[in-house]
């Protein structure tokens, strides 16, 4: 799990960017999108727990496609969760790795591109606490091979964390076992979002608020010449659209 310091560092960070997300999250919104579209219940859901729903893409979402269902938004920046204020039917305040819900309060538990900022056996379990009997859980976060080309790059001139550490898709489904989730379905592939330049790349993803790494990041700014070498090293990623920005992408089901 990470630090407290750290964990309060990405709920600042997250604050921070509430203004910003909706414009710059993209690649979120398409993973949002696939979440869904993998997601085959085997009951109607009544009641979803959104665990971590930023600005609340994901509650316009899945109200569409189950306008019954009561949405219940959890998120631990205040300014994402007064955001997503205006399309749940519940917000709260909270921590996805401590809800303050009550045992199997709900149908089914959602999180899109979140768990990859927690410790996820500690939210594995929480989810697995709050769902009722044989309820469902869908949820994406990202993979090893996530920012790999920013990773690369940053390591022709210093030792320091640019990124944070991302999970095997075995430690998901570890973790997923663990909490006592049965039926466990894992779908990964690869999402590339593409920038004019290697600036255009940082702002997009400090604009998400995904700039927070923890211990072992660079404290200083970086000096004229070590730009020009990171962004050597970053060129010879190029595409025909532009610099990619790679998310490795875990989708991940079970049911309690």
């Amino acid at each position: 799990m990470p630090p407290v310091l750290t964990r309060q560092r990405v709920r600042e960070s997250f604050d921070r960017a509430a203004a910003s997300y909706d414009e710059a999250a993209i690649v979120q919104r398409h993973v949002c999108q696939l979440l869904l579209a993998n997601f085959r219940p085997a009951r109607t859901p009544d009641s979803i727990l959104d665990a971590g729903c930023g600005t609340g893409y994901g509650i316009g979402l899945l109200q569409r496609r189950w306008p019954a269902a009561t949405i219940i938004a959890v998120d631990f920046a205040p300014a994402m969760l007064a955001a997503a204020r205006q399309s749940a039917d519940l917000c709260i305040a909270a921590d996805i790795e401590s809800l303050p819900c009550r045992d199997a309060s709900c149908s089914t538990w959602w999180s899109n591109l979140t768990v990859q900022w927690c410790d996820p056996e500690a939210v594995c379990r929480e989810a697995h606490r709050v769902l009722r009997a044989h309820g469902e859980l869908a949820l994406s976060t990202l993979g090893p091979a996530t920012f790999a080309e920013l990773r690369e790059a940053f390591a022709s001139i210093d030792q320091h964390r640019h990124t944070i550490s991302f999970c095997q898709p075995e430690a998901v489904a570890e973790a997923l076992r663990r909490a006592g989730f049965a039926g466990i379905r894992l779908h990964r592939q690869t999402v590339s979002e593409h920038y004019p330049d290697l600036a255009s790349l940082l702002r997009a993803v400090k604009d998400i608020g995904a700039n927070a790494v923890g211990d072992g990041a660079r404290s200083g700014m970086l000096g004229r010449r070590a730009w020009q070498r990171v962004q050597a090293a970053y060129e010879r990623h190029r595409a025909r659209d532009g610099l990619p920005a790679r998310y490795d992408v875990i989708l991940a089901y079970a049911c309690k």
